[in-house]
């Protein structure tokens, strides 16, 4: 997956997953490191490959915070050639200008800001709750609260949501620079309880309350809420599961979409998080390929998850091209068929 020219990394963004997780970590590293980039064949397998609106966004927040040049940086680019310089904290404002995730935006530019000379502002704009994306609340309850317990002093306020197609949402960020310790994580710990909640913009309130009476038919609810949002622009739904535990808390979202019946996001979205469930794991399948940077960060860790994803192992191929760390996935001796350690150490 990867050549030297000189002292810049090559990367086939065919690979693996294909996605645009190999150019958003490809460009966290770049800055970290201090190395360009050159990618090729972005997002090669999506289907509409090269550079979206999101993506775009990513390549110039990344730009903006390490005074870098990009070179290609347009839609539809397949190739891109990316040239950091010096990270540097401070006030930054970045619109998508779509209804794209400024959640993915965020995990772009929050490695080199938390190695940065001074605390930054984010404001982001853009989606808050998108498909193929973390949504602000798995942000904020599943992937942050590991980062604290690493050191890292991240805080989130979502102050409109964005939704599909309208977007519209803004997010403010602060992230002071920290040195990260490592983490273990391979046990949840004691139960604590699933909080359900739906959230609900320019839409009839019976939509609610089925999503949460089919949730509540599938699963053992502690909490159950509605959250009505203010009026904005477009209608906007989604179900939030969150599975608490003690050491760690996964976060599902279904997302309602026209035609589909609120029974049917309840269903979908409840198996999902049973899935998480059901092998016992700490680490989800999401937050495990997101946690690979922060441990980096930390100079190691490991964690115990499900098994493996394409994310995860194409990020932890990105990384190791980049020569940044030994990373380790394999069976955990609890439950090898089910569960599996992933292990991170720093070069």
């Amino acid at each position: 997956m990867k050549t030297r020219t000189e002292s810049t990394i090559e990367l086939d963004g065919a690979q693996g997953e294909g996605g645009g997780q190999i150019l958003r970590t490809a460009l966290s590293l770049s800055m970290l490191q201090g190395r360009p980039v050159r990618l090729v064949n972005i997002r090669a397998g999506r289907r509409k490959p090269g550079l979206m609106r999101q993506h775009l966004a990513c390549v110039r927040a990344a730009a903006a915070v390490c005074h870098g040049v990009a070179d290609g940086a347009q839609i539809g680019a397949t190739d891109l050639h990316f040239r950091p310089g010096a990270i540097r904290g401070g006030d930054y404002e970045f619109r998508i200008g779509t209804a794209g995730s400024t959640m993915l935006v965020l995990q772009t530019v929050l490695p080199a800001l938390l190695r940065a000379d001074t605390t930054s502002t984010l404001a982001l704009e853009g989606g808050t709750h998108n498909q193929m994306a973390p949504s602000s609340d798995f942000i904020a309850d599943a992937f942050l609260p590991q980062l604290a317990r690493m050191g890292a002093q991240v805080s989130m306020t979502v102050e409109r949501h964005g939704f599909y197609p309208a977007g519209g949402g803004r997010v403010r960020a602060t992230v002071t620079p920290a040195a990260l310790t490592p983490l273990a994580l391979h046990e949840r710990g004691n139960t604590q309880g699933i909080d359900a909640t739906v959230l609900l913009r320019n839409l009839p309130q019976h939509i609610a309350e089925r999503e949460l009476d089919a949730a509540a038919a599938q699963l053992t609810l502690r909490r159950r809420q509605r959250l009505d949002l203010p009026s904005g622009t477009g209608p906007a739904n989604a179900l939030v599961l969150t599975a608490r535990f003690e050491h760690v808390s996964e976060v599902v979202v279904g997302l309602g979409e026209h035609s589909v019946s609120a029974e049917n996001v309840a269903r979908a979205t409840c198996d999902e998080l049973r899935t998480y469930l059901a092998h016992g794991a700490p680490v989800g399948e999401h937050l495990a390929d997101q946690l690979l940077l922060p441990l980096l960060l930390a100079g190691g860790g490991s964690f115990v998850t499900g098994r493996p994803s394409a994310h995860l192992e194409t990020n932890a191929a990105v990384i190791r091209a980049f020569g940044a760390a030994d990373i380790t996935i394999a069976p955990d001796d609890s439950d090898p068929q089910r569960r599996y350690r992933v292990a991170v150490t720093a070069s």
